[in-house]
């Protein structure tokens, strides 16, 4: 219960944007023509934020299968980056394949700057966390669909809160690093390729030269962080 607790309070700001975006996303996929009952299927096998948003548009077009697949995995490569980062962290769970599973980039923040107080399990912490966070999709989701027609209104600038949600968390990050080193350095690689290729096209780019740049100068990060 202790954990649990810990986990819920951690997860707050999570829970706040995941059940406005997750119903915006049952609203789009109600008026897709799904009901609540593929909202809430989409929410828990898949679980891909922004990416299912894209999904709810492609199957409204009628695109083909191969293209919501490939449409899908090129939108959520960068979770091959996030993957890395938690390979030894969880190693030894039997809940790894969710964790890998779950792994959202609210999920991914949250775990990142995770300290658990002493005598608590952190790999439980962390499941815990991972679980909770998609319950608020899954359950935003529902609700959105059920919602849907009952409550119609503009969704114009209602993706504006998964960004507001996520800068809330690199400001919290931010404050309590030993090292904002390799936050500057991502930061540098996006602006960089953000300008060079678009707002369509930078961020595998990105990743790539970010992850590139922290393996090559991971000494420098380290005695970074020493030094703080």
């Amino acid at each position: 219960m202790r954990t649990l607790r810990f986990a819920f309070v951690k997860t707050i700001p999570v829970l706040l944007g995941y059940l406005v975006l997750g119903a915006a996303f049952g609203v789009v996929l109600e008026r897709a023509g799904y009901g609540a009952p593929w909202a809430l299927l989409s929410s828990a096998v898949i679980y891909a934020g922004s990416a299912q948003f894209v999904m709810a548009e492609l199957l409204v077009s009628g695109a083909g299968l191969l293209t919501v697949l490939v449409t899908m995995l090129l939108l959520n490569s960068r979770h091959f980056f996030y993957g890395l980062t938690f390979v030894e962290a969880f190693r030894g769970t039997k809940a790894r394949p969710y964790l890998i599973f779950s792994l959202t980039d609210e999920t991914y923040s949250l775990l990142c700057a995770l300290k658990t107080p002493p005598g608590m399990d952190e790999k439980r912490a962390m499941l815990l966390i991972s679980l909770l966070n998609q319950c608020y999709w899954v359950l935003g989701s529902g609700l959105g669909a059920l919602l849907g027609e009952l409550l119609p209104f503009d969704l114009t600038g209602i993706d504006f809160a998964m960004t507001a949600l996520f800068t809330v968390i690199l400001v919290d990050q931010l404050r309590e690093a030993g090292n904002r080193l390799p936050a500057l350095i991502g930061g540098g690689c996006s602006v960089l390729f953000l300008l060079l290729l678009g707002p369509d096209a930078f961020l595998l780019p990105s990743l790539i030269l970010t992850v590139t740049l922290l393996v090559a100068g991971r000494g420098l990060v380290e005695r970074g962080g020493a030094r703080r």
